[in-house]
């Protein structure tokens, strides 16, 4: 007979992660009850993949938001290990990336969250006599008193149309920055194009410009748009979540989140790292939309902006993701079969506590129209985390 858990939380990124802790730490679970499924070998893992590949050196978000229960964890961590001068930037204390997954480590060691690890992917659920049972594409049957749903978009890559019809006969010279076959910028051949204009672009942007200085375009549709964040602070808390939480026409929570969210943006300090970059001559950038790519003999990709050619050997898409919900055939199923409440966006309906329907919990992109446009980052997972064990 399979082991039963009290709670199985699908999904091993940020969000599983602060949740499973704060399960964990408030005594809502010991870690042998609890099991995170991932594809994954270790928890964060994607997160570190993508984060290490752009280069990114400071998170965006401030110190106070990180995968562990007390909001100054971080700081005191900083402090204990001595690791004070370097390991925050500006006036938001935003926390080193290398000192944020250091932190993130030692908090899942002290939770034992390794021990909860479960390496698969959940490709149905179901209910059996009150319980749900979870099955893996390894035909593995979990059981479990308690789901949540703590996945990403991250596997809803977006491919401007003209990428898709060019993508296949291109010998993987055009890749979204996040695609799995992306692994060392190094083994590039320059020149090199980066599509896109928020932070992700900068980042790469930044880093590429030290391997191939001067070889290297930054191709975006708008001016930059520069933000501290990509929403509003006043969305952390009820000064923006108040009016929002009160509205009960989901479209019109829809549209405050799109309204509200600074897409495409990048921090002030990134943006006068590209302005150097390009006047320092180690970036060139062009404003304007991609009309057509094509591939010539040499395997060389000639992209018309305007009424510019840029030659170039590769491009890498910094366009972000879909904002379908993610989850695929596996949501698609247990809304039909558990007949899940979901707005005309085909996201969740929850309630305070994110809870779908009994026993099943959702975080990240599903939490949104509950949490609003801060749901899918770390002040988000944060926020779900309390939710969850508030509502127990």
């Amino acid at each position: 007979m399979s082991v039963l858990y009290k709670w199985v939380v699908i999904g091993g990124g940020i969000h599983g992660c602060t949740i499973a802790s704060c399960l964990i730490k408030k005594g809502k679970a010991a870690s042998e009850d609890l099991l995170i499924v991932d594809p994954f070998e270790e928890p964060m893992a994607r997160w570190k993949k993508n984060t290490e590949l752009i280069g990114m050196e400071y998170l965006r978000s401030p110190s106070v938001h990180h995968i562990d229960t007390d909001p100054f964890s971080l700081q005191k961590y900083a402090c204990t290990k001595g690791e004070l001068t370097g390991s925050f930037f500006g006036r938001y204390k935003r926390p080193s990336l290398d000192l944020f997954n250091e932190h993130s480590d030692f908090i899942m060691k002290e939770t034992c969250l390794k021990k909860s690890w479960h390496k698969g992917r959940v490709i149905s659920i179901k209910k059996v006599n009150g319980l749900w049972e979870l099955k893996t594409e390894k035909e593995e049957i979990l059981n479990a008193l308690n789901i949540v749903f703590a996945i990403s978009v991250n596997d809803q890559l977006n491919i401007p149309e003209w990428a898709e019809q060019i993508k296949e006969k291109s010998n993987n010279s055009i890749l979204h920055i996040y695609d799995e076959a992306l692994n060392d910028l190094s083994s590039l051949e320059p020149p090199i194009a980066i599509v896109g204009g928020g932070i992700s672009a900068a980042h790469l942007a930044i880093k590429l410009s030290v391997l191939f200085p001067g070889k290297i375009t930054l191709i975006k549709r708008h001016p930059y748009r520069v933000h501290d964040f990509d929403s509003d602070p006043g969305w952390l808390g009820p000064k923006k979540q108040s009016s929002y939480q009160k509205l009960k026409n989901y479209d019109m929570r829809r549209n405050m989140i799109r309204k509200a969210r600074h897409k495409g943006s990048l921090p002030g300090d990134l943006f006068r790292k590209l302005k150097k970059l390009e006047n320092d001559g180690k970036i060139s950038v062009e404003d304007g939309t991609i009309e057509s790519v094509s591939l010539d003999g040499r395997q060389q990709l000639n992209i018309i902006v305007g009424n510019q050619i840029i030659n170039v050997k590769h491009i890498l898409l910094a366009t972000g993701f879909q904002p379908s919900r993610p989850g695929g055939k596996l949501i698609d199923a247990l809304v039909q079969e558990q007949n899940l409440l979901c707005a005309n966006c085909g996201y969740p309906i929850v309630n305070k506590s994110l809870q779908w329907c009994p026993h099943l919990y959702v975080s990240g992109p599903l939490a949104e129209l509950e949490i609003g446009p801060i749901a899918r980052n770390i002040a988000g997972a944060r926020q779900a985390a309390e939710r969850i064990i508030y509502g127990l």
